[in-house]
């Protein structure tokens, strides 16, 4: 048998007095795909952050042995001078720079000073090629969909004679065809010989690609898991995650749905930089009370353009169309009226627009309904306290307490927090988009189950998600959206994800 290229032992590492890492044993071996699984907050970026020097030698206790070799790196720098190179789930790309200029930013292809151009752009188009992109290297990274991002990302990887790449939750943004496309990729950086660690959530993608499998639970290794030997489970790499068996994905409920209240009639947008483009056209929504409703698509459908457009009209330009509460058109132009109206939304990126992350739990979980903790618009502080402490007990966020900055927790709580923060406004409508993304199966089950709590308790739940498993076993019904358009609509009975993807392909929306 080979020598690892990879081993780490006895890792630890810890935050304020709390034990991230306690014991964390990884090894890899050369040629494979080594996927790392766990719940969200097991230790499995800040383990990568380990390797990959973000935190440096002597911030951790523990042993790294590369390619046979005792390393202690002091930074980014050395490690990928090793040919260690992680790409991390919130892509590390300058918009307003070409992809040629992106690949080789801080590695500029330069003599004495002066950067060959002609050089750079040849290197470029061989990389791009190498990923399976056409693009031009003088195209700019903002023009471009998430998941050509995400190969760019990984031909820089490849400009620097990577050995090791290690991927964070590399598919968390894409659709089913760019995750494909990506997996289909590390495949063949195997075949070439590329040694590949793998870190999603994402068990039926793991399954498709990983020769091995370590998860993590709490800070320590739990399992290592050869796919070789034969096909492991999910069921079997859940248990493990958890500590327990999940006999359901989704939580058991009885729907108790009742009268129309959320209507939107005629709604149409036209997109906020190229406005001559309508992005949503002329569509029609209703949800009853106690319903959940989903909306499925493909990335660039308009399912977040749309969600965005009614609350507060956050998205658009030329937005026009009417939103009813109760059979009553009620003005949702600006967040303020949309919230008066009791419309919450949470947003599919928590990080960039759900969460103040330098700021605690308790301020985030207040933000967004100021005035229940104030008097004469000054914030009391014991009330403030008493609401985010409630719904920390309530959603079982776990944290210290709430004066816990949002930053160090992980991203199951985050998204808590900012379910938190729209609950404590008392909505009747709460907008859900990707209510899910980037967090691990015990954490979805725990999300699934506050908004199965909330269908109960009478709200109407508009939930938005990539994945259909998500949409067939939460909602009461399916509606399919296409080139911003409504092309089908099925009940829970009805639905099944050939039925989605076939009114997806054959709906001809011009």
């Amino acid at each position: 048998m080979t020598d690892p290229i990879l081993e780490m032992r006895g890792i630890k590492k810890s935050f304020h007095g709390v034990r991230a890492l306690s014991n964390v044993n990884l090894t890899v071996q050369p040629g494979e795909i080594h996927a790392i699984v766990g719940e969200n907050g097991a230790g499995k970026s800040t383990l990568m952050k380990v390797l990959s020097g973000v935190y440096p030698h002597g911030d951790f206790e523990g042993q790294i042995r590369f390619q046979g070799q005792d390393c202690h790196f002091k930074g980014i720098a050395d490690s990928e001078h090793k040919g260690i190179i992680i790409i991390h789930q919130e892509l590390a790309l300058v918009p307003l720079l070409s992809i040629a200029e992106n690949i080789f930013l801080g590695n500029e292809q330069a003599t004495a000073g002066v950067i060959n151009w002609t050089t750079s752009f040849v290197k470029t188009q061989a990389l791009l090629k190498k990923v399976g992109l056409k693009e031009s290297p003088s195209a700019l990274i903002t023009n471009l969909g998430v998941g050509k991002q995400q190969l760019i990302e990984i031909a820089k990887a490849l400009s620097k004679e990577v050995k090791l790449l290690i991927l964070d939750e590399p598919t968390a943004s894409l659709n089913e065809t760019d995750s494909d496309a990506l997996l289909e990729l590390l495949l063949e950086l195997k075949r070439q010989g590329i040694t590949c660690i793998l870190i999603s959530h994402k068990l039926n993608e793991i399954s498709k690609v990983a020769d091995s499998i370590t998860v993590l639970r709490d800070g320590a290794t739990v399992a290592s898991l050869d796919c070789r030997a034969g096909k492991i489970s999910e069921d079997t790499v859940i248990r493990h995650m958890v500590g327990r068996e999940m006999a359901d994905r989704y939580p058991k409920r009885t729907p108790n749905i009742g009268d129309k209240v959320f209507e939107v009639k005629n709604w149409k947008v036209h997109h906020e930089v190229h406005p001559e483009r309508v992005v949503i056209k002329n569509v029609d929504l209703h949800v009853n009370r106690g319903e959940i409703v989903g909306i499925a698509g493909l990335m660039g459908a308009g399912r977040t353009e749309l969600a965005m457009s009614i609350f507060g009209k956050t998205y658009g330009k030329g937005i026009s169309g009417e939103v009813f509460l109760h059979g009553k058109k009620v003005d949702t132009s600006t967040v303020q009226k949309a919230i008066a109206n009791r419309i919450a939304y949470v947003t599919e990126d928590r990080k960039g627009y759900g969460l103040v992350l330098d700021e605690t739990i308790a301020w985030n979980t207040t933000l967004a309904n100021l005035a229940a903790v104030s008097s004469h618009s000054v914030i009391d502080e014991g009330r403030e306290f008493k609401v985010a402490e409630d719904y920390r007990k309530k959603l079982n966020i776990r944290s210290p307490d709430v004066f816990a900055r949002t930053v160090n927790l992980s991203g199951g709580n985050q998204q808590k927090v900012v379910l938190s923060k729209w609950l404590f406004s008392d909505p009747e409508v709460l907008i859900l988009d990707e209510p899910t993304r980037g967090i691990d199966v015990g954490a979805k089950y725990e999300i699934y189950t506050i908004i199965a709590q909330l269908a109960a308790e009478g709200k109407c739940v508009l939930m938005i998600s990539s994945e259909m498993p998500e949409l067939l076993g939460m909602c009461d019904r399916i509606c399919v959206l296409n080139e911003g358009k409504f092309v089908a609509e099925f009940t829970a009975s009805e639905a099944t994800q050939e039925k989605i993807m076939r009114s997806i392909v054959t709906s001809g929306v011009n």
